[in-house]
């Protein structure tokens, strides 16, 4: 299943998941942003839990700023799961 939302105090516009039936990420796609960081995080994730990526991400900061993109897949993934 496809999943989009925008995320909140990052240079990204959009991200977009891709999560299988067993809760596997299949795809990841960030929209904005640094290009290279972004195809190096889909890299990392694609076959990965989505469990275990927002486990693994969550809380990251970006220089002065509370968040990341790693951060806010990880509360969209969060999002994605608590609803079932």
């Amino acid at each position: 299943m496809t999943y989009s939302f925008r995320p909140r105090g990052i240079c990204a516009q959009e991200i977009i998941v891709d999560i299988d039936e067993l809760g596997v990420i299949q795809d990841l796609r960030i929209v904005g942003g640094c290009d290279g960081n972004h195809k190096g995080l889909a890299a990392l994730v694609k076959g990965m839990r989505a469990q275990e990526a927002m486990e693994r991400l969550k809380g990251i900061s970006c220089g002065p700023r509370p968040t990341s993109c790693p951060d806010q897949l990880a509360q969209g993934l969060e999002k994605i799961l608590a609803k079932g």
